[in-house]
């Protein structure tokens, strides 16, 4: 078993899914016990929103985002997604960010449906600008569809980067934050990503229950496992990444 790195951050992860409901404290206890200082927890609907702003209230190592992913749409009505974004905009406050929220083509090939995912993600642009809190990027097969977006902003984090080295090189030319999840461990092509984030974009995530780098559900103390296969793929001490990503989370996130 290798030493649990101190201080990391899981700066994404869904710990109000129904996937933690048996067992909640005991995972947030193991990542605690795992080094694991602070979890952001990022909404994607209305109840999602709401139940992050709950576990922020109830523990002072999680926060929340407050979010609209672009999955959520189908048969979402007018008046609800109004609603929805209305709620973001009321708990702003409460939230260091806003997101996720974004384009996803992989979920979604129809135009239309693209269509109506540009025009909510472009609300919530709208709300990350005017509360002046950073964006969380959900951008799946759509990476530079989403960049392109955003480009007037300043705070902005690319949650679970999957795209382009190119599109990726432009994102932090922007000053742009880049997360790599968990499912690192497993995808070459995430490896790669990592070995060419410059140090003070690199975020790291979980995207639990999702993307684990095990078998089974992920949950934010395999955090652990991305730090030490970044250290390794980048010749430094898994101490340093966690160093680094915590201090880059804090930093956009304005977390004293």
């Amino acid at each position: 078993m290798n030493e649990s790195v101190q201080g990391v951050i899981d700066s994404h992860c869904h710990l109000d899914f129904k996937q933690f409901n048996k067992d909640r404290d005991a995972v947030l206890q193991r990542a605690r016990d795992s080094g694991v200082v602070l979890m952001i927890n990022s909404g994607v609907d209305y109840s999602t929103n709401r139940r992050s702003l709950e576990l922020a209230k109830k523990y002072d190592f999680i926060l929340a985002t407050l979010g609209l992913s672009p999955n959520t749409l189908d048969g979402l009505s007018e008046e609800d997604l109004n609603k929805l974004l209305a709620q973001i905009k009321d708990n702003a406050r409460q939230a260091v960010g806003i997101g996720e929220a974004g384009l996803d083509y992989y979920h979604c090939k129809d135009a239309t449906g693209r269509e109506r995912q540009a025009q909510a993600f472009g609300k919530v642009i709208e709300l990350a600008r005017s509360q002046d809190l950073p964006l969380v990027i959900h951008s799946r097969d759509a990476e530079q569809q989403a960049l392109d977006m955003v480009k007037h902003l300043d705070k902005v984090v690319f949650h679970c980067y999957s795209g382009s080295l190119a599109t990726m090189k432009e994102a932090v030319d922007r000053g742009f934050y880049i997360s790599i999840a968990t499912n690192l461990c497993r995808s070459g092509h995430h490896q790669i990503l990592a070995k060419n984030v410059p140090l003070d974009r690199l975020l790291v995530e979980t995207d639990s229950p999702f993307l684990s780098p095990r078998r089974g559900r992920n949950e934010p103390c395999f955090v652990q496992d991305s730090v030490r296969l970044i250290a390794k793929i980048r010749k430094m001490e898994p101490q340093e990444i966690a160093q680094i990503t915590s201090e880059n989370t804090k930093r956009i996130y304005n977390i004293h």
